[in-house]
């Protein structure tokens, strides 16, 4: 263990960069790349070489049946991914006839695919010209720039991802924007019997009930009225809504020219600029192309002939379990300078300004850390609580008091404090963004479009809470604990949100209760340390596939990972149960023969999740017709998001090795 720890350690002090931190690529599906082809081609970058290499990695990551997925490993394609890379091909001048889109085209059709495309996919082939404006869900930015806060409609109900990508949106949907494709590239051959002969509209969908029935018929009305508003020059409300929209995404736009720190808002932003008459020449359309030609950007990855867009960065996540991993293994005599420059670099990132989440809490201070390089609206609980975390150590230090890391800590913590929702979670980004109301609206098909508390996101508070000493009966500790409690299945495990899936959720509590001095004694705790005995594999690892939230047979099995061995070996650890021995031992075992002769680890699986459609905040029901439905039409995670972190696979590996290391009471 010493020897992996060492090696490990050196590997991850050679990825620093200069100025302290560590940032490794994100990767996520097709979508994101076909995305950009078209809209490079939209904004009048046609010719671009970027495209080509985009246009190349598509190719290189088509599935053998003609289909792309959205995970490593997924047992088949998705729909959405599959016709948006289709189309980004033909936009680029692939044949109809070629050997890869051929069989891209017969995956399509034996999925009926264009009758179960997304909203988003649906909204694409809009703005192609191939798909009518009228059966895309209505998106009036009239309601989401003046409906009042104490409506479920008001824009800031919407969670953070899906307000920063419906505000533009809105304006694409008002004014139908149409880039029609050359006639060499339309995709005609995708509707063989004729386009008037296709059936356009959503399909139906029994499980939402009355409430979906309801925003169905009124979204019809919306397009009859906008119809007629278009024929009549109406633009007595719609005009200054526009208006009103256009500068809230003006003003929106983060330091590196981005929006929100994720790829939607950014794609649809620059469109919708656009739309509106600003030229490419404009400062705020300029930096926002920077952002995404530019490489050095931080936002493209290249590889040979190819290239892949990230759908967001990780820098301050990075450093920050970086950092954790270094203070994990007790080694800062070796590595001070690698330490202090991350420590510094930390400090530097701290959001001191007031962003969206304001809006809910108008009376809390700034003091929160975002993930991104610069996302200074959106700071979210998850990374200032693991930020407290891994500064938590250098409080006593003199050097740093100096420079005021005991003040830097105290905003995080109370700005914490004041985000708290009212059932005693958190959630990633906003203060009580709970409006299930939304959720039946016909354009929110996509994934989640609320942030609801997560027992993840609070376990982290939690923890680091319990590392800076705060006390357990503090009334924010104890309404925390209590939601913990409730959000418990049965089996033992708790459900992950915002990483795969229910090894991610127990991995995070069980710290977290240990450190905040729960009674680790409670059948809570050991029902989920059996459970996650339960589910090691035979080669002593864990894994846990993405599936595991469309069907439960999959919750806690899968592959096993590096990543995903670490959550569960750190759970175990700190409990430190003596019937957990041996399969600490061989959890150890694992990581040490799949470490790699340069001190890293492979994996290729995807453990982080971005926004799960489904069992969100929950557990899973096998009897959920929602479920059932989607897995009928050959679904697979369509609504979701999921992603790989590249650094996943060696900093949680180290802190679960570090933290085994210093067990005394072990046998190997």
């Amino acid at each position: 263990i010493k020897s992996a720890v060492r090696s490990s350690l050196a590997w991850l002090e050679f990825k620093q960069q200069g100025d302290g931190h560590w940032v490794g690529s994100v990767q996520s599906n097709a979508t994101i790349d076909a995305e950009w082809i078209l809209a490079l081609w939209m904004l009048g970058f046609g010719s671009h070489p970027l495209r080509a290499r985009l246009g190349a990695w598509l190719v290189e990551t088509q599935r053998a049946d003609g289909s792309w997925d959205v995970y490593h490993g997924a047992c088949g394609g998705d729909v959405n991914a599959t016709v948006e890379a289709y189309a980004a091909l033909r936009s680029l001048g692939h044949a109809a006839d070629a050997p890869h889109i051929q069989r891209a085209r017969q995956w399509i059709f034996a999925k009926n695919a264009l009758l179960n495309i997304r909203v988003f996919t649906r909204i694409w082939l809009a703005l192609l010209s191939e798909w009518p404006w009228e059966h895309t869900p209505n998106v009036p930015p009239e309601v989401l720039v003046w409906c009042p806060l104490s409506l479920p409609f008001s824009i800031y109900n919407f969670s953070q991802w899906a307000r920063a990508t419906v505000m533009p949106i809105s304006i694409l949907s008002a004014r139908r924007t149409v880039y029609r494709l050359p006639d060499e590239c339309r995709l005609d051959e995708l509707f063989p019997a004729g386009r008037n002969n296709f059936c356009y509209k959503m399909p139906p969908n029994s499980s939402l009930g009355f409430y979906g029935w309801v925003f169905r018929t009124v979204d019809s009305a919306l397009h009859a009225m906008q119809t007629i508003g278009h024929t009549l020059n109406w633009n007595l409300l719609r005009t200054p809504a526009i208006h009103h929209v256009t500068d809230w995404i003006i003003s929106h736009q983060e330091a590196d020219g981005t929006w929100a720190g994720i790829q939607p808002p950014v794609i649809y932003s620059l469109l919708a600029l656009k739309t509106e008459g600003f030229k490419l020449e404009h400062p705020v359309i300029a930096k926002g192309l920077d952002s995404v030609l530019n490489k050095n950007s931080g936002w493209r990855v290249d590889s040979g002939k190819s290239s892949f867009m990230q759908p967001t960065n990780s820098p301050v996540w990075d450093t920050i379990q970086s950092l954790i991993a270094f203070n994990d293994s007790r080694v800062g005599d070796q590595h001070s300078e690698t330490m202090e420059k991350a420590v510094q670099w930390i400090l530097d990132h701290q959001i001191l300004v007031p962003g969206d989440w304001s809006v809910k809490a108008p009376n809390v201070k700034p003091g929160g850390w975002a993930f991104e390089y610069a996302n200074d609206f959106y700071p979210d609980t998850d990374d200032t609580a693991m930020a407290l975390v891994s500064l938590a150590p250098f409080r006593n230090v003199a050097k740093w008091k100096s420079k005021g890391i005991d003040e830097a800590i105290e905003r995080g913590v109370n700005w914490l404090i004041g985000m708290q929702s009212s059932n005693g979670g958190w959630a990633a980004f906003d203060k009580d963004n709970n409006h299930k109301f939304l959720t039946y609206l016909p354009f929110c098909d996509y994934g989640e479009v609320i942030d609801p508390p997560s027992v993840d996101v609070t376990a982290h508070i939690l923890e680091a809470f319990g590392k800076l000493g705060i006390s357990r009966n503090h009334p924010s500790i104890t309404r925390a604990l209590n939601f913990i409690y409730t959000e418990q299945e049965k089996d033992g495990a708790w459900f992950g949100r915002w990483g795969v899936n229910y090894i991610y959720g127990t991995g995070a509590v069980l710290p977290a209760l240990v450190a905040i001095g729960d009674d680790v004694s409670h059948p809570r705790v050991h029902s989920a340390c059996e459970w996650l005995r339960s589910r090691q594999l035979e080669n002593g690892g864990w894994g846990e596939s993405c599936i595991s939230y469309m069907d439960v047979t999959f919750v806690g099995r899968g592959t096993a990972t590096a990543s995903q061995t670490a959550w569960a070996l750190m759970a175990l650890v700190a409990v430190n149960r003596r019937e957990d021995h041996d399969a600490i031992a061989r959890g150890c075992r694992f990581l040490i023969d799949a470490q790699t002769s340069d001190g890293t680890w492979n994996e290729h699986e995807f453990t982080g999740t971005g926004f799960p459609g489904y069992g969100v905040g929950h557990a899973i029901k096998l009897d959920d017709p929602l479920l059932s439905i989607r897995l009928r039409q050959g679904h697979e995670l369509s609504r979701a998001f999921m992603l790989r972190y590249d650094l996943y696979r060696h900093y949680f590996p180290v802190m679960a090795l570090a933290r085994c290391q210093n067990l005394h009471n072990i046998h190997f």
